[in-house]
């Protein structure tokens, strides 16, 4: 049992296709040959004729996309790799090859899809550079201490106890009433 159990295992009998078969074909290039019918050809045929011949060199393209946007550097960022590679897919679709480039949310079954499923909003974290949020963050720490200063303090409290004395919500309510029913 032990002689058995140090033996290597005989790899051939549990894949039957050999290394050489699993190389994958060069970006944007079609096998040569006649193209099978793609209802009777075999899965491999089929990948190697018509599903990588497209979908490589879109992956490629979503890479130095990816690349382009910085996805690299950082945990977060707003780039929505299968989005790109939607958008890429269809404008490159060779039945399209006439018509003029869509965006992603202009194709039909994108904006099908988003009716019933709808996004949440990008981060604003995701948006901003860091200079502008550099910038924001800035000027609500300016707006902050300035709040903080007595005098300030003092002028906040008089416009409160003005607006309560005077009904400023109830009149503004009435002005906006009457404009309305203008």
């Amino acid at each position: 049992l032990e002689e058995a159990m140090l033996q290597p295992l005989p790899m051939e009998q549990y894949f039957s296709a050999s290394a050489d078969q699993y190389v994958l074909p060069i970006l944007g290039e079609t096998p040569s040959g006649e193209p099978p019918d793609p209802k009777k050809c075999s899965t491999r045929e089929y990948l190697e004729f018509y599903i990588f011949p497209v979908l490589l060199p879109g992956l490629a393209a979503l890479l130095h996309e990816a690349e382009k946007e910085k996805c690299f550097e950082g945990k977060r960022t707003k780039f929505i790799p299968s989005d790109f590679l939607t958008e890429w897919l269809y404008n490159k679709n060779p039945k399209r090859k006439d018509e003029s480039f869509t965006e992603l949310f202009s194709i039909p079954f994108v904006k099908d899809w988003l009716k019933d499923r709808p996004r949440p909003p990008i981060p604003l974290s995701l948006l901003l550079s860091e200079e502008e949020a550099s910038i924001l963050i800035q000027s609500f720490w300016r707006g902050y201490r300035v709040r903080c200063d007595s005098e300030i303090q003092e002028l906040r409290q008089w416009q409160k106890k003005l607006r309560e004395e005077r009904h400023i919500t109830e009149v503004v309510k009435k002005f906006w009433t009457k404009q309305e029913a203008k």
